[in-house]
């Protein structure tokens, strides 16, 4: 089928996983992500550390070519709906349909309202600005009627005062509580269903550097959580290298995606999505997906290796996923209603490239994963060393389609069903 200039449409049904060393099996590169294509990695799957080398496969953002364009599965449109963004990333909804974005290259948040019938947004405005690197958004009180919208910046989280169909921020940004700066960067946010509690996302310092020795990453690699004034600081979850995008669930249950470690190889570490628990251990920098010691920590904390949680979902490793959301519309097919979406920013610490998609997680009625994901949206990659595009953000518009954010080619992308 060739690439059209509106629209491609993805032939469908299932293509063979090959792994990065020509084999079949769960790892695999871009060249296997097809959208509709399921995968699953299990615990068992997990090779040794070393197994290959640790690669360094920074890719070059090029051009969107000519007849490049987002595939999307059988029935689905995608349409480029704004270009000319300064790096793009998280996207939310406000309760009136507004969605809020941020652009962290810019420091500053953009409004979108309404799409025409041409597909492009019917007004598009500057909210706020001066921001050192923002990231997540989250509005409060949770509900129809919001009084604030909370930004997670690089080292803050700071609220502006918020009413239903603002579109310009009526006053400077409060600051409620400060935030370790420098190394992973972005904080996401959510509240809680109650609105009682701000979770807050704080990634690591480095790569795999021991708290107990460096101090830098101290109430670091976790998940913090606030009083929504910004007081009562604790911690929420730990042990979680980069968790660069949170998500409430519709039964009010947090979620998380991460970005896990570098440097053991190819196929390690699986980067993952899950259900969080509160309390929990997910293992960095000591141990990985279990009981899975690290090799740059032998012996350290063995009391905890029992302790350090699985996740629900493991991902392929290096593909950096950086925000979900859950499907609540019904624009698409009825079986997509309540599965999870996230956007994978792709690899770089891998010999042959991986991620640069939006993936599709199937949640069951139980409000649980299945442990599988599906390529949902793929073709951002032109060859092995060359890229043009790099899923950020993924929302739901108020017709119930879907926004990527894409900061390579500064755009964001709709996504809508037309039926089979």
């Amino acid at each position: 089928m060739k690439l059209a200039a509106v629209m491609v449409l993805a032939l469908g049904g299932p293509a063979a996983s090959w792994g990065a060393d020509g084999g079949q099996g769960p790892f695999y590169d871009y060249r296997s992500e097809a959208p509709g294509t399921t995968h699953r990695i299990s615990v068992g799957d997990l090779p040794a550390p070393y197994a290959t080398r640790s690669a360094d496969n920074q890719p070059s953002v090029v051009a969107r070519p000519e007849h490049a364009w987002p595939v999307a599965p059988h029935g689905f449109k995608v349409e480029r709906l704004v270009t000319g963004l300064k790096e793009p990333r998280v996207m939310r909804r406000a309760p009136n349909g507004d969605v809020f974005l941020a652009e962290s290259g810019a420091g500053r948040i953009r409004v979108l309202r309404g799409i025409t019938a041409e597909g492009k947004p019917e007004r598009m405005e500057l909210f706020a600005d001066g921001l050192k690197r923002p990231y997540g958004i989250a509005f409060y009180p949770p509900g129809p009627d919001p009084q604030w919208l909370y930004v997670g910046d690089s080292a803050s989280v700071v609220r502006f005062a918020y009413q239903n169909g603002q579109l310009r921020a009526s006053g400077p940004a409060q600051r409620l509580a400060d935030l370790p700066e420098g190394g992973h960067w972005t904080r996401d946010l959510q509240f809680s269903k109650d609105g009682a509690t701000l979770f807050v996302a704080v990634g690591s310092a480095s790569n795999v550097d021991d708290p107990d020795t460096s101090s830098y990453e101290a109430q670091r690699a976790d998940i913090l959580a606030f009083d929504p004034d910004g007081s009562h600081r604790r911690v929420h979850a730990w042990g979680i290298r980069n968790a660069s995008g949170l998500a409430i669930d519709p039964n009010g249950a947090l979620w998380c995606v991460v970005n896990e470690r570098d440097g053991l190889g190819d196929n390690l570490v699986p980067d993952y999505v899950t259900q969080v628990r509160a309390g929990g251990f997910y293992g960095w920098p000591w141990w990985y997906i279990g009981a899975h010691q690290d090799p740059h920590h032998p012996g350290k904390h063995p009391e905890l290796g029992a302790s350090a949680i699985v996740p629900d979902v493991l991902l392929q490793p290096h593909s950096a996923p950086l925000q979900i959301a859950f499907y609540q519309g019904r624009q698409f097919p009825p079986d997509y209603h309540g599965d999870l979406f996230a956007t994978e920013h792709g690899s770089w610490n891998r010999a042959s490239r991986t991620g640069y998609e939006v993936i599709r997680v199937p949640i069951d009625r139980t409000g649980r994963a299945k442990g599988e994901y599906q390529d949902f949206v793929t073709g951002f990659v032109v060859d092995d060393g060359h890229v043009w595009g790099r899923p950020v953000g993924v929302v739901e518009a108020p017709d119930g389609s879907l926004l990527i954010s894409d900061d390579a080619s500064n755009s964001i992308w709709r996504v809508r069903y037309l039926g089979p």
